[in-house]
């Protein structure tokens, strides 16, 4: 049922779905959680997907690689560049995986706030975790140097790319 709410971004009905769940003594589940974070994620609703995985930190409802993803979409939706780096930090703790989508998400949250020296941090820091790049990712990191005038950086990374063999957007 939270799975179809978060497909229809209602996270109000996903919200209230895991309040039932809990007065009627049912135990939430990683894959509960997940899709109501998703369903905040999809509905703008950041502050309130963030709240929730902070509460499943503090439960014993276990947090993976997909839960995280969504908390960082949805900080990426909501502009918040910092909190979404933040948990990269909660992931390094836990001892998840990041993966391209925990970078992607992670990225376009600095691209949007014109955080393009972050975006390249990042760009190394995926390196480090050997997680491999793709051509979203170059484009955002590219698209956050050009949104904040840095063009003579977006060119050198334009020209990395071609070195990279990364496929261009047509």
């Amino acid at each position: 049922a939270i799975s179809a709410c978060e497909k229809d971004s209602k996270w109000e009905k996903a919200l209230d779905i895991l309040d039932v769940m809990a007065l009627n003594k049912f135990e939430a589940t990683t894959i509960t959680c997940n899709a109501a974070i998703s369903a905040c994620e999809k509905a703008g609703e950041w502050e309130t997907g963030l709240q929730l995985f902070k509460m499943m930190l503090q439960s014993e409802v276990e947090c993976e690689t997909v839960t995280c993803n969504a908390a960082i979409s949805a900080c990426e939706k909501g502009r918040k560049w910092e909190k979404a780096w933040q948990l990269l930090s909660v992931m390094e703790t836990r001892k998840l995986k990041s993966d391209m989508f925990t970078f992607s998400a992670t990225i376009s949250a600095c691209e949007k706030c014109c955080k393009w020296e972050e975006a390249l941090q990042l760009v190394s820091l995926m390196a480090q975790v050997e997680v491999e790049s793709c051509t979203l990712i170059s484009n955002s990191v590219i698209s956050a140097c050009e949104n904040c005038s840095e063009w003579a950086k977006a060119l050198q990374l334009f020209g990395l790319m071609a070195q990279c063999t990364l496929e261009f957007d047509q």
